[in-house]
Formats: C-alpha cells, structure tokens, sequence
C-alpha cells in the first residue's frame, strides 16, 4: 500500500493503519532498532511504541511522502530512550564508538541554552549534508543515522571498507571544519 493511502487510514483513525505500516516497514525500522539493541523483545517493544506515537502524531503531521522517513524517526528516538535509560547501569558499545566518533566535530550540549542551540546545530548539520556527494551524504548518514558498521556501509555501496573509513574520517573533518566556519567552538 503506498504511504498516502496509509496516512490516509491514520488520519481516519482506521486502526488498518498500524497493520500496513507493520507490514510495510517492520522489517526495516526492527533492523534499525537491533543495531543498538540486542534483545528482540526490546526491539519489538520498540516498534509497537512507534507504531503508537506514530497514531497520536498523525495528525497534526501528515507525513503522505515520507512515511518510513517519520517512522524511522520515532524508533530511532524510541531505541536511544531506551539505550539512555540502560546506560544508567552499562553503556551500549556501539553508542559508544559513534559518540567518540562525532564528538570530535561537535560539541556536547550542557545546559538549557544549548538544547536551543542544538536545533540551530541541526540545520547547520543539514546545510552541511547538502554539499556534500550524494556518496558522501548515504556513507555519513548510514553510519550516524541508521548505526551501520563500516562493512554494511561498504557492502550497501560497492566501495571498500578503506574507502568507507576515509570518508568518513574526511567527513568528520570537513564537518568539524564547517562548524568552525559557523561559530561553534569544538
């Protein structure tokens, strides 16, 4: 069922909804959700809370377009609340390696001030993805987007796994860079 038609059945509160939306993309957002949780019951859980948020936010969203797009967002906030309210006792590795990855290039916010700042930091991050290669943009955004390990990545695009590595390496750089140019102290 194409996406229109599913927001559609949202929008008419038709509980089908959920069950298109399941079929359509359960695959894909339980894929994004396993790459930071082990436990598949956590990550079913994940899931169905997305299909949940997703029914009390649409409307006032409309997402006819970007449907997976809208739900990938919401596990990907569902699967890091989670792995946050874990992290009290142990820390993710994965969350781990990507941290110490992107906090060379940009800074941790602090305080209440900074939570604003983080949506002005958003839109310089996205101005940033716009010029770059459309290799570039998949290769930055399925390792610090969807999680994938180097080896997916490379997998995903026909390059190697030194290739993936030193873009994203000069990726990081020229990002670091960028928010240099825009006023953030790294």
């Amino acid at each position: 069922m194409e996406d229109a038609k599913i927001v559609a059945l949202y929008l008419a509160r038709d509980e089908t909804a959920l069950a298109h939306s399941a079929a359509k993309y359960g695959r894909a957002l339980r894929s994004l959700g396993a790459k930071l949780i082990s436990d598949e019951q956590s990550v079913e859980e994940c899931e169905n809370d997305t299909y949940f948020k997703a029914w009390n936010s649409i409307p006032p969203h409309e997402p006819r377009s970007y449907l997976f797009a809208f739900l990938a967002k919401i596990m990907r906030s569902t699967v890091l609340n989670l792995c946050k309210m874990r992290s009290a006792q142990r820390r993710s590795a994965v969350l781990t390696e990507l941290s110490a990855e992107m906090e060379q290039c940009i800074p941790s916010p602090s305080d209440t001030e900074c939570l604003i700042d983080g949506i002005v930091l958003g839109e310089a991050i996205s101005r940033f993805l716009r010029t770059l290669t459309e290799e570039q943009r998949c290769v930055f955004l399925r390792r610090y987007w969807y999680f994938d390990s180097v080896a997916e990545i490379s997998n995903k695009l026909g390059i190697t796994e030194s290739k993936t590595k030193s873009t994203l390496f000069r990726l990081r750089n020229s990002l670091r860079l960028y928010l240099e140019k825009e006023g953030y102290e790294l």
